[in-house]
């Protein structure tokens, strides 16, 4: 009997599951697939994102003196 490949395998394996748990490792398939992002589309979305955070907080007059010391005023428990 010659050796199943890994998809044959993994496919044996999840038929093997209630459905409920194969709806578990559905979402854990995806949840793996959203991780394999290229480290480029991830740091392109930071960029993005935190270029978005600076204009809302240029638009509403926030300094980075504001902010230091709001975290300050957190940290120290104010």
């Amino acid at each position: 009997m010659a050796m199943l490949n890994l998809k044959e395998t993994l496919v044996q394996e999840i038929e093997t599951l209630p459905e409920t748990r194969q709806a578990d490792v559905l979402a854990f398939v995806r949840f793996l697939k959203i991780g394999l992002a290229d480290e480029q589309t991830v740091e392109r979305r930071f960029a993005d994102a935190l270029a978005r955070a600076q204009t809302i907080a240029q638009e509403r007059g926030i300094t980075e003196e504001d902010i230091e010391a709001e975290i300050k005023a957190v940290r120290s428990g104010q």
